[in-house]
């Protein structure tokens, strides 16, 4: 497995992150790794590698590159500090509905460009808050985009004037949503008018809760990691890219 470091340029800087691909010739369709909060880190690179391993040219971008490079946190995480709090919401904020889809753009623009990513359709996947980055993707490039998954995915339907599921209309994707289970930021109530949504929507979807696993489980190095639902994440999303990328 050949990994390079990239840097991408876009509209608004130069976001770094991560290339992976196989060893040889030939093209392979190209897939986009968001990374949860955490950002790149190895947890997310073994993640992102065993991905590629399935035969996938994996750009895994820091989508929070406005704000710092990796390490997103250089202290330990805990939602009861202040300075855990600040930092969270100096990854998020920068990255507005409009900001997102002008980055997916430039990453989409990458990928296509590099010699070893077929001429086909690509996918996206996103995991905790980049669940509903991964929807926007979808959105700025329906033609582009042939298949978005969002593990544990947070806010993916809100009343926020900006919320995720709003993109829906634009999308012409398939899509897969696996949620967890008592979720604070996808309780019940959201993933059903989510459902309603999708199926308003009309396209073709999956929408799931794991039972007994909860925010955070796909991620090895989270004290959530629940190994049998992401194994059962990772099957699903293999068939998903399978079934839908030349």
């Amino acid at each position: 497995m050949i990994e390079d470091e990239v840097e991408i340029r876009t509209a608004d800087g130069v976001s770094d992150g991560v290339l992976y691909r196989a060893e040889g010739g030939g093209r392979s369709p190209g897939v986009i790794h968001l990374t949860d909060i955490g950002g790149i880190r190895p947890a997310q690179r073994e993640m992102a590698r065993r991905l590629a391993g399935l035969g996938y040219v994996v750009l895994m971008p820091n989508v929070f590159y406005r704000t710092r490079r990796p390490p997103m946190f250089d202290f330990p995480l805990n939602m009861a500090e202040e300075r855990t709090r600040k930092r969270l919401d100096e990854l998020r904020e920068p990255l507005t509905p409009e900001a997102v889809e002008r980055d997916a753009g430039s990453y989409l623009d990458f990928l296509a460009a590099h010699d070893a990513v077929a001429e086909s359709t690509m996918g996206v996947v996103g995991y905790c808050f980049t669940g509903g980055l991964a929807m926007r993707v979808a959105a700025a490039r329906p033609a582009s985009i042939a298949a978005a998954a969002s593990f544990h995915g947070g806010g993916l339907l809100t009343d926020a004037p900006a919320s995720p599921h709003l993109v829906l209309p634009r999308i012409k994707a398939r899509l897969y949503f696996g949620h967890a289970t008592a979720d604070r930021s996808m309780p019940q109530e959201a993933i059903d008018k989510l459902s309603l949504a999708l199926k308003s929507w009309g396209g073709r979807y999956e929408s799931e809760v794991y039972a007994g696993a909860y925010h955070s489980w796909t991620t090895p190095d989270s004290p959530l990691y629940n190994q049998p639902a992401a194994e059962r994440a990772f099957e699903k999303l293999k068939a998903l890219l399978g079934e839908c990328l030349a």
